[in-house]
C-alpha cells in the first residue's frame, strides 16, 4: 500500500555486509529488530533528555523520547503512504550515540576531541551501529540498510561526508534523504517541543501563565479549558499536550501532502534529486514552533537548576577524559583492548576516539560512578 515515493525494501541500496534476505519480515523490519535488540538502545534508559535520570521518575529519557519518536512518526508515515517500518527503525535508532547528560556532555565531549576530529552524536550514532555493537558473527555493528544508515545520519560536515562513501554523497551533492528520513526529522522535533513543555511544567521550571504567551501553547489551553473549564490542572496540561501533538501532525501532514502533490515524485531518486524537502510544516506552523523553541531555551534549557547539572555534567566527562587519556587502566579491560587497537591504527587520534566512545556509552549514572569510583579515595 505505500507510494511509488516511499522507500521499498525490495529495492533496498543493501547493507555493508551482504546477508541472506530475512525470512517472514522485511529488510526494515530486520532493521528495526536490530536496533530494539542492541545494548546501545537500552542505555537509553538511563540516559538524559533534559532532566538526569535521578532527579525524577516520570521525567523523559532518550528511551522514552525515541519510543515517542517512533509513534509519532509511524502515524505520520501512514498519513503520507511511507514505509512505516524504516520510519520506525530511523527513529528508534536516532539517538543511539547520545552521551550522557544530554546535550551538556555531547558539548563537553566536543570540546575534549577538539584536537582529534571532534564529536557528533549523528556521526556517533552510525558508528555506533556500524562498528561499536558486537552482537553477530560474520560483521562488526548491526550492519543495517542504507536507508536507515542514512536517516540516522541528519547532519554531517562536508570534511566528514568525504570519509563516509556513498553513505556522505548527500551532504556533498546536496541531495535529500528519503522522505521516511525527513519525516523522523520532524517527528523529533514535534516530540520534544511538546514533552519539553510536559516535563518542564512537571519540575516546576516554567509555568503555565508564561507559556500562555506563546501562540502554540496558547490555542491548545484556551481551547481545553473552555471546552473542559473543571478539569484538573495536570489533566489540563496532559489535554493541552497531547493537541499540540496532534496540531503539528496534521499540519505537517496536510502541508506534506501538497508538496507531494507539485512535486509529483515517482521514486524515491526522485525524492532525493529535488531540490527541498518535501515533508514540511506550513510557514505559520514553523513560525509558532519557532517561538516554542526560543521559549524553551530561554525559559527551561538555560534555567538556573538545568544549567546547575550542565556544568556538573560537563566537569564529570571532562575530568574522566583527561584520565582515561593519561592513564588507559583506569577503563575496563575490554576498553582497554578497544583502545589498543584503534592507538595502533591511528595514534593519539585512535587513542582519543577510544576514550571518547567509552564515555559516550556511558548513562547518567554509571558516568556519576565512574566519576567517584576513579576520583574518591575512599571508593
Amino acid at each position: 500500500m505505500i507510494a511509488g515515493y516511499a522507500a521499498n525494501p525490495e529495492r533496498s541500496s543493501g547493507r555493508q555486509h551482504p546477508e541472506p534476505a530475512p525470512a517472514y519480515r522485511s529488510e526494515y523490519q530486520r532493521d528495526r529488530d536490530r536496533v530494539i535488540h542492541s545494548a546501545a538502545f537500552r542505555r537509553l534508559e538511563y540516559k538524559t533528555q533534559v532532566f538526569v535520570n535521578h532527579e525524577g521518575d516520570l521525567f523523559r529519557t532518550r528511551l522514552t523520547h525515541s519510543i515517542e519518536v517512533a509513534q509519532i512518526a509511524r502515524s505520520i508515515a501512514r498519513a503520507l503512504r511511507l514505509n512505516e517500518d524504516l520510519t520506525e527503525g530511523i527513529a528508534l535508532a536516532h539517538d543511539l550515540g547520545h552521551t550522557p547528560f544530554g546535550h551538556a556532555g555531547q558539548d563537553a565531549l566536543n570540546a575534549c576531541m577538539k584536537d582529534y576530529g571532534g564529536f557528533e552524536h549523528n556521526l556517533q550514532s552510525l558508528r555506533v551501529i556500524d562498528e561499536l555493537e558486537e552482537r553477530y558473527a560474520e560483521f562488526p555493528g548491526l550492519n543495517l540498510t542504507f536507508e536507515t544508515r542514512e536517516g540516522i545520519l541528519k547532519h554531517c560536515s562536508l570534511k566528514n561526508a568525504e570519509t563516509l562513501g556513498k553513505l556522505g554523497r548527500r551532504f556533498i551533492e546536496k541531495l535529500q534523504p528519503s522522505l521516511e528520513a525527513q519525516l523522523t526529522n520532524l517527528a523529533d522535533e514535534i516530540a520534544y517541543n511538546s514533552h519539553d513543555v510536559d516535563d518542564g511544567l512537571r519540575s516546576g521550571l516554567i509555568d503555565v501563565e508564561a507559556l500562555t504567551e506563546i501562540t502554540l501553547f496558547n490555542e491548545q489551553y484556551e481551547i481545553v479549558r473552555t471546552k473542559y473549564p473543571q478539569l484538573a490542572p495536570r489533566r489540563t496540561i496532559h489535554e493541552v499536550v497531547r493537541r499540540l501533538i496532534g496540531c503539528q501532525v496534521i499540519d505537517l501532514v496536510e502541508t506534506s501532502l501538497v508538496n507531494l502533490e507539485q512535486a509529483n515524485p515517482d521514486s524515491i531518486d526522485a525524492v532525493r534529486h529535488h531540490g527541498d524537502a518535501l515533508i514540511t510544516f506550513s510557514d505559520n506552523m514553523r513560525e509558532k514552533n519557532l517561538e516554542l523553541k526560543r521559549f524553551l531555551r530561554t525559559h527551561l534549557y538555560r534555567h538556573y537548576r538545568v544549567h546547575r547539572m550542565s556544568a556538573k555534567a560537563a566537569r564529570t566527562v571532562n575530568a574522566l577524559f583527561e584520565a582515561y587519556i593519561d592513564d588507559p587502566r583506569l577503563m575496563p579491560m575490554e576498553a582497554q583492548q578497544q583502545l589498543s587497537q584503534l592507538e595502533l591504527l591511528n595514534g593519539k587520534d585512535g587513542r582519543a576516539r577510544a576514550v571518547a566512545d567509552y564515555i559516550a556509552g556511558m548513562t547518567d549514572r554509571y558516568a556519576i560512578a565512574e566519576y567517584e569510583r576513579t576520583f574518591n579515595p575512599a571508593i
